[in-house]
């Protein structure tokens, strides 16, 4: 047997290209004391991992080249060394873009199929899920009767932060790239509103549908996004700053004027809130409130999510670059084994 990986051939220079990953064979790993050896059903796609493909300081450690893109598993059990953990067990890791993996152990998290789909670890009930969560309630605290705008909300993090901002009873409006995506956001996720991204005359748009402003801005997109939200912000208005997917495979300084003193001056005028944050900042304690809470909204039917599965792991690269491009819709998995 060989273990299938797709590795970091090269550094992209702009947008990635399928020139940067390459499909490897790489031995087979065997499990030495106090290791286990998983067999990866289900690869987890996210943006961050376009950060990983750079060699530059980030919060994360990047990938070498020729080493397997990284990512967040849910894998089979085949081979362990581990007294807590037998063969047929079913664990979230994080392994890798490849068909096998070892651990240690460590960063491992048994799952029961009963309780849930195993994709979900990966989403609704995964790091994204997780993200929405903490980074709304936490930052973003909203309050009945306010206003959310949620960026890229069709996506994992966006479906789930404005269905949690319906829940408390504020008003959410989302942005999001297709008609599509924006029917479904206000059709089956009861958002109150839903814009595209493209849409020229976005900020107006944004206008209308806040009429008294806007109290939380989740930001997952920022660039021309962040322009149309930030002059409809309140006084004392939170951002949670989730990710910036317009920017991540920018080259060079970015065009147009320097609009830094115009924010630092709202910043300090209007007393905002703006919160970078990352979801390894927050200990189990967060995590164990945030499987509980949405874990159980979930099996009454008061969460609802979507996932964009793609067949193989030979087509991540290719899942990969579309998702950047926002061409998924919903949670970006792809089924690696049955």
């Amino acid at each position: 047997m060989s273990n299938r990986a797709i590795i970091l051939a090269s550094r992209p220079h702009g947008e990635p290209q399928r020139e940067n990953f390459k499909l490897v064979q790489l031995p087979m790993p065997q499990a030495k004391q106090g290791q286990v050896v998983l067999q990866t059903v289900w690869l987890s796609l996210d943006p961050y991992m376009r950060g990983l493909m750079d060699n530059r300081e980030s919060y994360v450690s990047g990938v070498k080249l020729g080493e397997p893109m990284e990512g967040g598993n849910v894998g089979r059990v085949v081979e362990s060394k581990q007294p807590y953990i037998t063969v047929g067990d079913y664990v979230l890791s994080y392994g890798g873009w490849q068909e096998y993996t070892v651990s240690d152990g460590r960063r491992v998290r048994k799952l029961d199929p009963d309780d849930a789909p195993l994709s979900t670890a990966l989403g609704v009930l995964g790091m994204p899920g997780m993200t929405a969560y903490t980074g709304l309630l936490k930052i973003g605290r909203p309050e009945a009767g306010e206003t959310i705008v949620v960026a890229a909300a069709a996506g994992p993090v966006g479906s789930l932060v404005g269905q949690i901002g319906k829940r408390i009873g504020c008003r959410v409006v989302g942005i999001a790239g297709t008609k599509e995506k924006c029917d479904y956001i206000t059709s089956e996720l009861g958002f109150d509103a839903a814009l595209g991204h493209r849409d020229p005359n976005l900020q107006q748009a944004l206008s209308e549908a806040c009429p008294k402003g806007v109290d939380v801005y989740f930001e997952n997109v920022g660039g021309r996004v962040w322009q149309a939200v930030f002059p409809l912000l309140n006084k004392f208005a939170r951002v949670p700053v989730c990710g910036l997917i317009s920017q991540y495979s920018a080259v060079g300084t970015t065009p147009g004027p320097d609009r830094l003193p115009e924010l630092m001056d709202s910043v300090l005028s209007k007393r905002l809130s703006i919160q970078g944050f990352i979801i390894d900042d927050y200990g189990p304690e967060v995590a164990e409130e945030f499987r509980r809470d949405v874990g159980e909204w979930l099996k009454k039917g008061q969460v609802k999510y979507k996932e964009n599965i793609v067949e193989g792991l030979e087509h991540a690269p290719e899942a990969f670059m579309g998702m950047l491009k926002g061409r998924n819709f919903g949670k970006t998995l792809v089924r690696v084994a049955i």
